[in-house]
């Protein structure tokens, strides 16, 4: 087992015991794992915390304790890059990557240590792989990555268009153009609405940074009958601006998972991100407990009859909207 000496290091958590910090929980604990993730939102928090109560409990009915080190890089690919060279030179024994941004700097900087990614929505994209197919429940990397997906059941988001808007036709696509799991999904949704031949005009809103995210909304919002935002961490973590413009406009929103829809949208089909975060977790304990070859472990998903229809009460009330049967509300933002 690691025993590595920490400096200047976040939170600590020993399974089956309190909050340590430093030194101390790096030299007791039997295993020692670096935790980045990209920003801090509902999403990524969720699956973080997920990830840590899946793996800790294994721990505990195994015997051992783990060394959390958990580092935010504020949404700075950057800050990645720094952070995950910093988890490599300490030689952790597994390494998980919150979010695309964040497994790819984990990816680039490290080739040794058992990575897993989890808030990624397509593999292939995120690593540039050209042989890897995302929809093969089998498909392996074949090197030191593996991990969950998060993506949803992207042709029964666009299905609730059709549904709740039913005389809509003008649908604006909302994304950061750095977000290449974003992209995948606005063409999917893209493909399926204008595939059904009812007059679907699908048009993609992109922005490059938060800085930019006002006016592209306020845009969206103007020119559109309907918004979709895809799992997208940037909007998920500035989500009043396009609640802002949606409502000016009198716009609403579909959005791409529970987090965005608390924050700007009506109504959503999402995944439940602490499970993805447990699922996450426990194949790092089948890592490092069973000695699994990560190299060899297929993505894992979510199930679609895990997913929730879920509506935003405040904004389906702003925009006179009566959700279905069988949708569950998701709370106010805050």
């Amino acid at each position: 087992m690691k025993r590595i000496p920490c400096l200047l290091l976040s939170a600590c958590v020993l399974a089956g015991g309190g909050a340590l910090t430093g030194l101390t929980a790096c030299t007791t604990a039997d295993y020692s794992v670096g935790i980045l993730q990209l920003i801090g939102h509902e999403a990524l928090d969720d699956a973080t915390l997920g990830f840590q109560d899946a793996l800790k409990d294994a721990m505990d009915k195994a015997g051992k304790s783990v060394y959390f080190d958990v580092q935010n890089a504020q949404g700075e690919p950057s800050t990645c890059t720094t952070i995950a060279n910093g988890f490599a030179a300490k030689g952790y024994d597994l390494v998980l990557g919150n979010a695309t941004a964040a497994l790819q700097a984990c990816y680039a900087s490290m080739q040794d240590i058992p990575i897993l990614g989890t808030s990624v929505t397509v593999y292939s994209a995120a690593l540039s792989l050209d042989n890897f197919d995302d929809e093969d429940p089998n498909a392996v990397t074949g090197f030191n990555v593996s991990g969950t997906s998060d993506l949803a059941p992207l042709e029964d988001q666009a299905q609730m268009i059709v549904d709740l808007f039913p005389n809509v036709r003008k649908v604006g696509i909302l994304y950061c153009s750095s977000e290449s799991n974003s992209k995948y999904q606005a063409e999917i949704v893209t493909n399926y609405l204008e595939s059904l031949g009812d007059g679907y005009q699908c048009t993609e809103y992109t922005f490059s940074d938060s800085n930019d995210l006002s006016a592209i909304a306020q845009q969206v919002a103007s020119a559109s009958d309907v918004i979709y935002i895809p799992t997208d961490n940037t909007v998920a973590n500035n989500a009043e601006i396009v609640r802002a413009a949606s409502i000016e406009a009198k716009t609403p929103v579909i959005a791409g998972e529970k987090g965005i829809c608390k924050g700007c949208g009506i109504a959503s089909l999402s995944i439940d991100y602490y499970e993805l975060g447990v699922i996450t977790g426990e194949m790092a304990a089948e890592i490092l407990l069973e000695g699994a070859d990560v190299s060899k472990m297929p993505i894992r998903k979510i199930g679609k009859e895990q997913c929730r229809y879920l509506y935003n009460a405040e904004l389906c009330e702003e925009f006179g909207i009566t959700p279905p049967d069988g949708y569950e509300e998701v709370g106010a933002a805050g």
